[in-house]
């Protein structure tokens, strides 16, 4: 009798429950506390969502500690806005395109290697500082009005997110770099409100300065805006 006892009890060591397969990584929108996607698919879905629906995509995409998919979704962003600067300066030196009313500093006068470089330290080091200062900047500002806040890794991922429009920013306009900077300023406004339960227009008074600085002084949104104030004669 003691042999099937046995023979029952290798059986249940055997057998595994189907809920124990990782649906988490298939699942990168839904299910965010169990880890996000990596790789280029998944930042191509998160632009998508983040411009088509922000607010379900703040509410269930931002999990917490989970900054990094955040950061290389910024990076990438900088990295297609600093490209493309480097692109119009090349092709304006060949006459193809116009400058418009932009200078182009930054990497738009280097030569390829020392283009290469300063995108480098841009990545690496000054995307991520900026974000991660502004973040603790939001935070401190959030503490007497979100009782029931996220933590400095929501902001973080806010942020990083929040950039998607700004893709487009490097381009030679002031009226498409003016509107995707807005636009990514009230992504921003929009998410803060979201991840730290505040209301709109309390998220709007304290995220004001974070978002200045990341989308009018980063992005360079002020600039473009001030040309075009001064293009309509203000």
């Amino acid at each position: 009798m003691s042999v099937p006892h046995r023979s029952a009890d290798r059986e249940k060591e055997t057998v595994k429950p189907a809920h124990t397969l990782p649906t988490a990584v298939t699942q990168w929108v839904e299910n965010p506390t169990g880890g996000r996607d990596r790789g280029p698919a998944a930042l191509v879905r998160a632009w998508v969502e983040i411009l088509s629906r922000p607010r379900r995509f703040f509410r269930t995409g931002v999990a917490p500690g989970d900054q990094a998919p955040g950061l290389v979704f910024a990076a990438t962003v900088v990295l297609f806005e600093e490209v493309s600067r480097y692109a119009v300066v090349q092709l304006a030196e060949r006459g193809v395109v116009s400058m418009g009313p932009f200078d182009y500093p930054a990497i738009g006068g280097f030569s390829p290697g020392v283009a290469v470089l300063a995108l480098f330290a841009i990545l690496v080091f000054v995307t991520p500082a900026t974000v991660h200062l502004t973040a603790a900047l939001q935070t401190l500002l959030l503490l007497p009005v979100a009782s029931d806040r996220g933590g400095v890794s929501e902001t973080v991922q806010v942020l990083c997110y929040a950039m998607a429009p700004c893709l487009l920013a490097g381009l030679p306009s002031a009226e498409v770099r003016v509107l995707v900077t807005a636009w990514g300023a009230g992504l921003y406004l929009l998410g803060t409100a979201v991840v730290h339960n505040i209301r709109l227009p309390v998220a709007a008074l304290v995220g004001a300065v974070p978002a200045a600085i990341i989308f009018g002084y980063g992005f360079r949104g002020f600039q473009a805006l001030s040309v075009l104030l001064a293009d309509y004669g203000f």
